[in-house]
């Protein structure tokens, strides 16, 4: 073949390849158009009904605003939204606020109230080969002057936030032993620090696992007591809200709380702490908890079950005057967990609702907990 034909053939195939090109990007769809838009109201019957909506990995506004539309067509008031420190301030005094100026801007326009939590620590706040839960006692004050610009930017549109989670767990403590009086030390930092920004912003205590690890345990120390050794250190002062996670596991609602027994009573004994340092008149808000409903998990029940479950312990939550807020765990997570973790979902990835979606948006629009049994 001539050199000539080779060189037609090319010029035409580069064509051809270009007006692909350009076709394909006229007719791919275009990416949805996000506006805020006007503020809604959440209808039901239950105003402490909430979810923790976990969209801190969600990329795209469009899901952000799906999931929080959806939350509120279910009836729940309440979100517990996570801003990690260190996505945050990747850099010490540079912050990045757009993630988190979406997730609220458009959480206030569904009519939701949020509480915020804050933890995961920064490279640059930690030694090398640790992890983001570890933080030494000389970046307190880093963390603490983060919750301070957290506060003054986002004010009373955020009026809760949580100061860490779970630090009664190694695992949640940089893999050190709990240590009661060194979290009251960072607590007391932060709260100073938002009470500078804006008073009336509502500093809470940092969700406990429920554990009932004995005492020298290396893992975990038992939530009950280290509540108490908080307040033994003195960290009354340096909170106005108490938040608990309430997790049922294969105990019904109602079941009986005892100190050797994880259900979902078992706020109740930690209000009992409370209360016995004088500190019953603050407000708890269950920011986790719940049943999972997960086939091959073997602390799961069965959806039926978790059904009936999750609306009556709604329900019980309403008649707990102490209680301010009920969200549960989890909404829906951007992708899946391919896990139990699963099975604490109310909507998948997809957007598609489970069963125990519609269940509660029936509750929230009647107040009332049909019969249920044990069925599948």
């Amino acid at each position: 073949m001539s050199t000539a034909r080779w060189s037609t053939l090319a010029r035409t195939f580069c064509c051809v390849a270009l007006l692909a090109v350009v076709l394909g990007w006229l007719l791919a769809a275009p990416a949805p158009l996000v506006r805020v838009g006007h503020a809604r109201e959440v209808a039901t019957r239950n105003p402490k009904m909430g979810v923790h909506t976990r969209l801190t990995d969600e990329v795209e506004e469009w899901k952000i605003q799906r999931t929080l539309t959806m939350v509120r067509e279910m009836g729940a008031p309440w979100i517990v939204e996570y801003f990690p420190w260190g996505y945050m301030e990747p850099e010490k005094g540079r912050y990045e606020w757009q993630h988190a100026d979406m997730v609220i801007d458009h959480a206030l326009a569904q009519g939701l109230t949020v509480i915020g939590r804050i933890d995961f620590v920064p490279d640059w706040a930690r030694p090398a080969n640790t992890t983001y839960r570890y933080l030494g006692e000389d970046h307190f004050g880093d963390l603490a002057a983060f919750v301070q610009a957290f506060v003054a930017r986002y004010g009373e549109r955020v009026p809760y936030v949580v100061i860490w989670n779970e630090p009664n767990l190694s695992l949640e403590w940089g893999y050190r032993p709990p240590d009661p009086a060194s979290y009251a030390r960072l607590l007391h930092l932060c709260y100073k620090a938002a009470k500078a920004a804006n008073p009336k912003v509502q500093v809470v205590l940092a969700g406990l696992a429920p554990t009932t690890a004995p005492e020298g345990d290396a893992w975990g120390m038992d939530d009950l007591l280290y509540l108490q050794r908080l307040y033994d250190a003195g960290a009354r002062e340096s909170f106005d809200a108490v938040a608990i996670h309430a997790y049922g596991y294969t105990f019904p609602p109602d079941s009986t709380p005892a100190p050797d027994v994880v259900n979902f009573r078992r706020a109740e004994l930690l209000h009992e702490v409370m209360v016995r340092n004088g500190d019953g008149d603050k407000p708890c808000l269950i920011t986790e908890g719940g049943w999972n409903d997960h086939p091959r998990w073997t602390r799961a029940v069965r959806p039926a079950q978790r059904i009936q479950y999750t609306l009556r312990a709604y329900q019980l939550g309403q008649s707990w005057g102490w209680c301010r807020a009920i969200a549960l765990w989890a909404f829906r997570y951007p992708w899946p967990a391919r896990t139990y973790q699963d099975g604490f979902t109310f909507v998948t990835p997809d957007f598609t609702p489970r069963p125990i979606y519609g269940e509660v948006r029936r509750y929230a629009l009647t107040g009332v907990v049909a019969p249920g049994g044990d069925g599948p």
